[in-house]
């Protein structure tokens, strides 16, 4: 009974994890991005988003030892911001009023990774964490890209929840940085493989406390 109450448990807290993620997430992608400070959140952004899907994505793979996994992880993730955004459309918000980040591409190459070296952790854990940060700004500028008229959405639809000093005042496009992709992805790429290295690192305190 314990046994089966633990590894209940441990799915359960797989679950939290996305959920979790999912609500940041809805909390970041949105209209910000293409206002005054749209690079320096997409910069932050790739961070977070990077940083978030490889810890959970190469805890959940780790733990199954499956290549593949990853890729469920960041579906899950996928499928519960989709609700998220049908439910703002409910209420009278555009379509593109949350962009859904793109983590299924770059969770992919993490499973690839992991199943090209033959399930090896450090492997996954050195360029698979490299490849996620690399790629993911790069997947989700190409997703921003492709969203209809943003800067209208901005002023038209204000978050009811956006604090005061973040209210739309006109587009500084460039302003701060040249590249965004460029900056996100290399700063992602650095902090994504000591993330993934946490998440290999859950797994080890999983195991001892499912043994306990």
């Amino acid at each position: 009974v314990m046994v089966w109450l633990r590894r209940t448990t441990h799915y359960l807290f797989i679950v939290v994890v996305a959920v979790n993620s999912t609500l940041l997430t809805i909390n970041a992608g949105d209209y910000i991005f293409y206002t005054d400070w749209a690079w320096t959140s997409f910069v932050v952004f790739s961070i977070t988003q990077s940083t978030m899907l490889t810890v959970g994505a190469i805890y959940y793979m780790l733990f199954t030892g499956v290549p593949g996994t990853a890729t469920y992880y960041a579906t899950i993730m996928t499928i519960y911001t989709w609700v998220a955004k049908g439910a703002w459309f409910a209420l009278g918000y555009p379509y593109d009023f949350i962009a859904v980040p793109v983590w299924i591409p770059s969770a992919m190459l993490l499973d690839l990774t992991y199943w090209a070296t033959r399930r090896n952790k450090h492997a996954a854990i050195i360029i698979g964490g490299t490849l996620v940060g690399l790629s993911l700004p790069l997947f989700n500028m190409v997703n921003l890209l492709l969203v209809r008229d943003p800067l209208e959405t901005a002023f038209k639809y204000p978050r009811p929840t956006l604090p005061p000093y973040m209210t739309p005042i006109e587009p500084q496009v460039g302003k701060f940085y040249n590249s965004p992709v460029a900056l996100g992805s290399g700063a992602s790429a650095v902090l994504t493989v000591p993330i993934a290295a946490l998440g290999a690192k859950l797994n080890t305190w999983t195991y001892r406390w499912m043994a306990a």
